[in-house]
């Protein structure tokens, strides 16, 4: 089983990769992959013409549509987003559009946008609240390319800061509870109670 270790970036191909790859089109022999599985670095798959190979990339970004893969000999495969089932947003204006794009994109969503709609794996709270803002949804099956700033590559940094903003504000509310604390011991208020007066106040009112 062939293992493919290194990606290609398809501006730098050489005219015999190159070659190799239009070989491969025109007898249709791609690896078709879903987008859960273009986000791992590591999974077995199987070609159009149901070859086995695996894959082994340094964790990067997700393997987008078209993207080249290289093994160790040399061999070459060209990777291709697969249908898969999504849900369509489309509205009478734009303007509804960019509404339903802001408020999936507050929720982290991956999102590929296109002119006239949007699309997202299958939730349906989100579409309950797609629903309320006026947009319609259906069900349709389609590659998947979300925008890489909203979504692994530059969303993997994207969700950490997420979740760094999640700790400092739990260490905000860990903070307010320790105020708390203090002035639950009562007893020790003049050791206390005169640095903090303000703060005392502030949390009685």
């Amino acid at each position: 089983m062939n293992i493919y270790t290194q990606r290609l970036d398809q501006s730098t191909l050489s005219a015999e990769q190159q070659a190799i790859i239009d070989r491969q089109k025109q007898v249709e022999n791609f690896l078709y992959l879903d987008f859960d599985t273009r986000q791992r670095s590591r999974f077995k798959a199987e070609t159009q013409h149901q070859e086995t190979i695996g894959v082994d990339l340094p964790r990067t970004e997700t393997i987008k549509n078209g993207s080249v893969l290289a093994d160790h000999q040399g061999n070459l495969i060209q990777i291709m987003a697969a249908n898969q089932a999504l849900i369509e947003v489309t509205s009478d204006n734009g303007f509804d559009l960019m509404k339903g794009a802001y408020h999936l994109g507050n929720r982290h969503v991956p999102l590929m946008i296109t002119p006239k709609a949007l699309y997202f794996e299958p939730d349906h709270v989100l579409e309950a609240m797609l629903h309320q803002l006026g947009l319609h949804t259906q069900a349709v099956q389609a590659p998947f390319e979300p925008e890489t700033g909203a979504y692994k590559g530059e969303h993997g940094g994207h969700s950490h800061s997420h979740s760094h903003n999640r700790d400092h504000s739990h260490s905000h509310s860990h903070s307010h509870s320790h105020s708390h604390s203090h002035e639950h011991s009562g007893n020790h208020q003049h050791n206390h109670s005169d640095a903090h007066s303000h703060n005392h106040e502030h949390t009685h009112d």
